[in-house]
């Protein structure tokens, strides 16, 4: 059974947008607070882009990944 409800493509854009949040919060970019919240919030699409499962897609049933589906 596969979980992966992400696709190639929204893997690699949710890698790099959380490698820039995260670049820009804790690589001083962004100071202060804000950055710090910045860069917190760079670890979430981050992680769902290497684990390639949205918490958000699952609840609606939602999938960028029309190849796999979610049942065996």
């Amino acid at each position: 059974m596969s979980f992966v409800n992400e696709a190639g493509w929204d893997r690699v854009l949710r890698i790099i947008g959380g490698a820039v949040l995260l670049y820009l919060g804790f690589g001083g970019i962004i100071g202060g607070t804000v950055g710090t919240i910045v860069g917190i919030v760079g670890f979430v699409p981050l992680v769902t882009g290497l684990v390639g499962w949205c918490p958000l897609y699952a609840p609606f049933h939602f999938r960028t990944n029309k190849k796999q589906s979610a049942t065996p």
